[in-house]
């Protein structure tokens, strides 16, 4: 269960959760490094299999190091309880296939991440799982898309690479009134939004990015809202209201009650982590404890660098449009200022003219901003997403996530920003100059 103790982020991400090693004292989070946990008794382990009480049972279940991190990712986005996964697409993949199974279907927003709209088309669709793609601009289309075998919906705060920020409530509401609950990918608005406060059931992250901030562990962390009424439509959602077999034939929203409103990452844990085995190592576990504690106020530095940087890149002769919250108009603003607190996120997007080759001359002539695939790091990132990212999407599929030829995506760091102004400046002139000599 997550500390709802400390209200701020910057207390939350440093003290909530885990204050001591219980045994030495230690105050900063050990390394378990352990696959067991010795058992008091044969009464004692009997309880932790039956979940009569919480506890390490295995690693792949459960470790006190993924624990800590749990409890703070939950208290962060104001959630009951977390889980911690291998890999941001294990979240994502956790938190709908938790809910689904063979014949029914999921309603996502077009604006999506390359690798998840992968998964929904066509993983997925290996599973019997039916993914529904609408556009977001009008919420409607959620309900418009939803039936009686529709098990949620899914939707990312700041969508990457289109950066328009998703109605949260206005979809939320719409599930709510139908039974559905919202699946809130937050993983590049960490801080700036908490989705579970505008109806959001689940949040999930990639804790690979911002959580991380360095760039050196892979993982993902699921949060339950614990503010969804999963018996309230129990025919909605069998998984967790009809007797388990892998369990003992458990149901779930009631095996769990004395716990808490629970269901839903409880039979995360003990039947899709259990049997997939998408466990987080201790020790990135640990990286992300590490990245946690520094996360607001590197989020504080990542949007003023690329506050910085979307209104040069908006004065910069070449570039026939900039992409960032910060000079949106109309709508789209008005959810942005709407649902980010303190920031807009350090993702931004812009179109040179001469498209695919100029982004390709930008990318190569970049010397302190790195090429690489990640988003998030405390260092400045860019890409070609049309070549890279989403490269496995169709032209038609592209367009739809916001990916055009020649889009170019930046995650800026937290360096000086008169160095990153530098080398931006640099890459662009090589970019116009090819240009130039292509047209001679």
């Amino acid at each position: 269960m997550s500390n709802a103790k400390y209200t701020n982020p910057e207390t939350i991400l440093l003290h909530a959760g885990y204050r001591r090693d219980p045994t030495t004292k230690a105050v900063a989070l050990p390394i378990y490094q352990t696959t067991s946990f010795q058992f008091d008794s044969t009464e004692h382990a009997a309880n932790l299999f039956a979940l009569k009480e919480l506890g390490n049972i295995y690693t792949r279940i459960m470790n006190p190091t993924a624990d800590a991190l749990e409890q703070r990712v939950a208290a962060l986005e104001g959630g009951v309880a977390g889980l911690a996964v291998a890999s941001g697409q294990a979240a994502t993949m956790f938190s709908v296939m938790n809910l689904c199974q063979a014949g029914d279907n999921i309603v996502s927003s077009t604006d999506l991440y390359g690798g998840t709209w992968n998964l929904f088309a066509n993983t997925l669709k290996q599973f019997g799982v039916e993914c529904r793609f609408v556009d977001p601009a009008d919420p409607e289309n959620f309900r418009r898309a939803t039936d009686a075998k529709t098990r949620c919906y899914y939707a990312e705060t700041l969508p990457n690479p289109k950066l328009n920020v998703f109605p949260i409530k206005e979809v939320a509401d719409i599930g709510r009134s139908l039974g559905v609950p919202l699946i809130m990918d937050n993983t590049a608005a960490p801080v700036l939004c908490q989705p579970i406060k505008h109806g959001a059931a689940v949040v999930m992250h990639s804790t690979t990015k911002w959580i991380g901030g360095h760039g050196t562990s892979i993982g993902g962390v699921v949060v339950d809202g614990g503010n969804f009424d999963w018996e309230a439509h129990a025919e909605r959602f069998p998984l967790l209201n009809t007797p388990d077999p892998s369990y003992h034939g458990a149901v779930w929203t009631q095996a769990v009650k004395p716990l808490g409103p629970i269901a839903y990452i409880i039979r995360m844990r003990v039947t899709l982590l259990r049997d997939v085995g998408a466990a987080m190592s201790p020790f990135n576990a640990f990286m992300f404890v590490q990245g946690l504690e520094t996360l607001a106020l590197r989020m504080r530095a990542h949007n003023e660098n690329a506050l910085r940087v979307a209104a040069w890149l908006a004065r910069q002769p070449g570039i026939t449009k900039v992409i960032h919250p910060s000079l949106q108009t109309g709508e789209m603003k008005r959810r942005a200022d709407a649902y980010l607190k303190g920031g807009y996120g350090s993702l931004i997007g812009f179109e040179l003219e001469g498209g695919v080759e100029a982004g390709k001359r930008f990318i190569d002539a970049l010397n302190m901003v790195y090429h690489v695939a990640n988003i998030g790091d405390a260092r400045s990132l860019a890409i070609h997403p049309a070549s890279t990212t989403h490269s496995q999407l169709s032209a038609e599929e592209q367009a739809a996530s916001g990916v055009t030829p020649g889009y170019v995506r930046l995650s800026i760091g937290i360096e000086h920003i008169d160095d990153i102004l530098a080398d931006l400046d640099q890459a662009l002139a090589a970019a116009r100059g090819g240009a130039r000599k292509a047209a001679e």
